[in-house]
């Protein structure tokens, strides 16, 4: 049966550890907080991508660079989905590395991307990046939402 309750999955007695997060008491729909702190978090991925391009792409190339910003940007999304949007307890050492398992396959899709659009598409690395963020948004949303922070079996 499909209901239309945004917080329907939230099952006190299954999840113990987790209530909803602060954006959730604004926006009510689990999906729409998910794509909102998403969007801030595929902006702030790019600016870091941008800003690392320029500090260490120079010297060290734009793989570099995507490792950098990866870094960077992993730690501001894991702490801006932990509080706004899923609003979890404990497990934060858990919880971070399901996150980053993730964020890697995410970083693996583009890590591949990344070369072809600038090796033989001759793309400028920062345009690249803009196009491949939509590919690895999308990977990002099927992966987090059905595991990173998912307490069901774990929580007893």
């Amino acid at each position: 049966m499909v209901t239309m309750d945004p917080l329907s999955d939230f099952d006190p007695e299954l999840d113990k550890d987790t209530e909803p997060g602060l954006l959730l008491t604004i926006i009510r729909d689990q999906r729409v907080a998910f794509l909102v702190v998403g969007a801030i978090n595929t902006a702030v991925g790019f600016l870091c991508f941008v800003a690392f391009h320029h500090l260490v792409g120079p010297r060290f190339g734009y793989m570099a660079t995507l490792l950098c910003a990866h870094v960077v940007s992993v730690i501001i999304a894991f702490t801006l989905h932990r509080k706004l949007v899923f609003r979890v307890h404990g497990h934060l050492l858990r919880d971070l590395w399901r996150f980053e398992t993730v964020n890697l396959a995410s970083l693996g899709v583009n890590a591949v991307l990344l070369p072809i659009c600038v090796e033989l598409l001759h793309l400028d690395p920062v345009v690249a990046q803009l196009f491949i963020v939509i590919v690895t948004a999308t990977v990002s949303w099927f992966g987090h939402s059905r595991f990173s922070f998912h307490r069901h079996e774990e929580s007893s």
